[in-house]
């Protein structure tokens, strides 16, 4: 393993920025005396670090802000202020902002995404196999891209009998592991996974689990996990961050946040699952 790969980071600095709450209200407003609306704080000076070879959980209700905050680490949303930086003890962090495709070949190579719903992600039409050469061929990865992709189908446990499959001929578990398999082809040194056990049956549910909890010991990625399942984070993630109304209102080990909650967003998260759910244990 690189240097690095040993100790690199990806880093959310300070990061702030809103949407306009107007929309309709601005014309009302030019007929009427109504006041427009304040912006509305989808991020409120939001500082976390995912280091390479660990997991960190990312926990809050709707609306606080965790998808803008996944849109920001990809470069896919500007902030109004604050930095994206990703950079190790001999490389120098480096600044990420949303920009042209080829201008960011190079970040999208180090940071895949995993996204919640396979099936609105993964060309219904397209081979398997063709699923995961295409973002090889975006980015321009130089190598065997055959060899590529089966190594990514071995690495979540997939046999390369289905690389002639299409994702409508697979199960939903099949297609989440596709799909992780895709952002997995370029190798990646970090993972950001978007509420990715969302929807399966415990079995599949634990399976990805365990994969995941894999990929971060076995291979050393970094992952950002992002999920309203308390549960699934704590049995996966070291650390864990709350946010709420576009802040970070705790964050710290995990076992501690959830078994002595400090802030009352996250009493109220802890309240709001089943009772067996609170029994909670980092792995």
């Amino acid at each position: 393993m690189s240097t690095f790969e040993a100790g690199a980071v990806l880093s959310a600095r300070n990061l702030t920025h809103s949407y306009s709450r107007n929309g309709r209200r601005r014309r009302a407003a030019a007929l009427t005396s109504a006041p427009a609306l304040p912006p509305a704080p989808a991020l409120d000076d939001v500082t976390l670090t995912v280091p390479a070879g660990s997991s960190t959980g990312l926990v809050g209700s709707s609306g606080a802000g965790k998808s803008t905050l996944l849109r920001t680490l990809l470069a896919l949303e500007k902030p109004a202020s604050g930095t994206v930086e990703i950079g190790g003890p001999e490389l120098t962090a480096r600044p990420v902002t949303p920009g042209s495709a080829s201008s960011l070949r190079w970040y999208r190579r180090l940071v895949q995404y995993v996204p919640q719903n396979p099936a609105g992600s993964l060309d219904p039409r397209m081979s398997v196999e063709n699923l995961l050469k295409e973002p090889l061929r975006q980015l321009r990865v130089d190598g065997d891209h055959t060899a590529m992709v089966r190594t990514a189908l071995k690495r979540v446990d997939l046999d390369a009998a289905m690389l002639r499959s299409t994702p409508r001929e697979l199960s939903g578990g099949q297609n989440q592991r596709v799909a992780i398999a895709r952002a997995l082809v370029v190798s990646p040194k970090f993972l950001l996974a978007d509420e990715p056990v969302s929807g399966l049956d415990l079995p599949l549910r634990n399976s990805v689990l365990f994969l995941f909890r894999d990929l971060v010991s076995r291979d050393g990625l970094g992952l950002l996990f992002v999920s309203h399942d308390l549960a699934a984070v704590a049995s996966i993630c070291p650390r864990a961050a709350v946010l709420s109304a576009g802040k970070i209102v705790e964050q710290g080990a995990t076992a501690e946040v959830f078994a002595a909650p400090q802030h009352p967003c996250t009493r109220e998260l802890i309240e709001s699952i089943p009772r067996p759910a609170r029994t909670l244990t980092t792995a």
